[in-house]
């Protein structure tokens, strides 16, 4: 047996092992439309097109979140989203929260949201400049600008 296909024997060994290999469930909590963001027409059509799958209990789980390490990845990125933040549950969240996360959502929506490995796989969710300015305006309550205080 030649180097290449014992190499490639190892490899598929390893990426076998790998799919048993235990991680978080994937799961969509129940969705209670009370707690759900109340947002314009045309915020809530970019928040689900570009933010939902990782920031809200809809996810739509691709195939290969089944397959690791891709699955690690997906799942962990969902996880971590909620955490931060959970469209699906924002009337859960106090008042001064929701101002944080607004602020948090303006800085986000210029460099950082979507991440780049998320749009590799889910190009329809990059943000253009006026999906950017329209989420901006929403955040910041129409001024388009966001005040911030020095620490």
């Amino acid at each position: 047996m030649g180097i290449f296909l014992r190499m490639c024997a190892i490899f598929l060994g390893i990426f076998a092992v790998f799919q048993f290999i235990p991680t978080y469930e994937k799961i969509n909590p129940e969705i209670d439309s009370f707690l759900e963001i109340k947002a314009p027409k045309n915020v809530m059509q970019i928040f689900k097109r570009s933010c939902y799958d990782c920031h809200s209990n809809e996810t739509r789980w691709p195939w290969y979140s089944d397959v690791a390490p891709m699955s690690w990845i997906v799942r962990r990125d969902v996880v971590n989203g909620r955490r931060a933040l959970n469209f699906s549950e924002w009337e859960n969240y106090d008042e001064e929260k929701k101002k944080e996360l607004k602020k948090q959502i303006y800085r986000s929506v210029a460099f950082a949201m979507p991440i780049p490995q998320y749009l590799w796989t889910h190009p329809e969710a990059k943000l253009s400049d006026d999906d950017k300015l329209i989420i901006r305006k929403w955040a910041s309550g129409g001024s388009g600008y966001m005040h911030y205080e020095v620490r």
